[in-house]
C-alpha cells in the first residue's frame, strides 16, 4: 500500500520553470514575487506570486542516506550550499544533474557544495546513482521527502533548487531545470555576499534581474 502513495502524490506535481526569490529586506518571511513564470504547456506568465511563503533560512530535518542513516540538513556547513530536490522519473531533474556535478567539482574548493534530495522510492534512487555514478551527497525520502520540499514554502514542482549563503540565508530559489548560466551567476554572487561587499537585498535583486533576463533570452523574448 505504501508503495501505491507516492506515484499518486507525484503523480499531481507539474513540471513547470519558475524562478522563486526570497527577499528579506521588506519583510521577514515574506516571499518576494517570481521573477517568471511558466506553465506546463510551455507558455509564459509575469508577476505569479508563490502561494506559500518561502522561510528566510533553510529548515531543518533529517532523511535517509544512501548507506541508510538519517543526516539532517543542518549537518552540511558550507559558505554556499545547493539542495536540489528531484527524482529519478523526472527528465529535467536527470538533466540537470550533470552540471551539479560540474558546479560541486569547479567551485568545491571555494566553499560550495551540492545536495540531492530525492523525492522517490529508496531502491529506484539507489539503482539510478549507481548506475550514473552519482558522486555529491544524498539524501533519500518517500512521504518523508514530500514534507522536506514542503518545508520551503515551495508548491511541489520537481526538480527544484535553493541557493544559501554562509548564513544559511536563502538566497534564491529556481523552481524547474537549472542552467548554468543562471548557477553561475548566483554562485558568484553569493561569494560577495559572504565577502561583505554586497548586501542581502542587493544581491537577490541583481539575482532576479538576471534570471529575467536568461529566462526572455531562452523563450525567445525581449528582455
Amino acid at each position: 500500500m505504501k508503495r501505491l502513495v507516492l506515484p499518486i502524490v507525484l503523480a499531481a506535481l507539474l513540471a513547470g520553470a519558475a524562478v522563486y526569490l526570497y527577499q528579506s529586506g521588506r519583510e521577514a518571511g515574506r516571499a518576494a514575487a517570481p521573477a517568471t513564470g511558466e506553465t506546463a504547456g510551455g507558455g509564459a506568465q509575469s508577476g505569479r506570486k508563490p502561494s506559500r511563503v518561502i522561510p528566510a533560512v533553510l529548515p531543518d530535518f533529517a532523511l535517509a542516506t544512501p548507506e541508510g542513516p538519517l543526516r539532517k540538513l543542518s549537518s552540511f556547513q558550507h559558505p554556499s550550499l545547493i539542495v536540489n530536490f528531484w527524482a529519478t522519473w523526472c527528465a529535467p531533474c536527470r538533466r540537470e544533474i550533470p552540471l551539479l556535478r560540474q558546479l560541486r567539482n569547479e567551485r568545491g574548493e571555494r566553499g560550495v557544495e551540492v545536495l540531492g534530495i530525492a523525492v522517490d522510492f529508496r531502491e529506484d534512487v539507489l539503482k539510478y546513482a549507481a548506475k550514473i555514478g552519482l558522486d555529491y551527497p544524498l539524501l533519500i525520502g518517500e512521504e518523508d521527502g514530500l514534507a522536506a520540499a514542503d518545508a520551503f514554502g515551495i508548491d511541489p514542482v520537481f526538480p527544484f533548487t535553493v541557493f544559501a549563503d554562509a548564513k544559511r540565508r536563502i538566497v534564491a530559489v529556481k523552481v524547474g531545470e537549472l542552467h548554468a548560466d543562471e548557477a553561475a551567476f548566483i554562485l558568484d554572487h553569493i561569494e560577495l555576499l559572504n565577502a561583505g561587499r554586497l548586501t542581502l537585498e542587493v544581491v537577490q535583486t541583481l539575482i532576479r534581474a538576471e534570471l529575467q533576463r536568461l529566462d526572455a533570452l531562452r523563450v525567445g523574448k525581449p528582455a
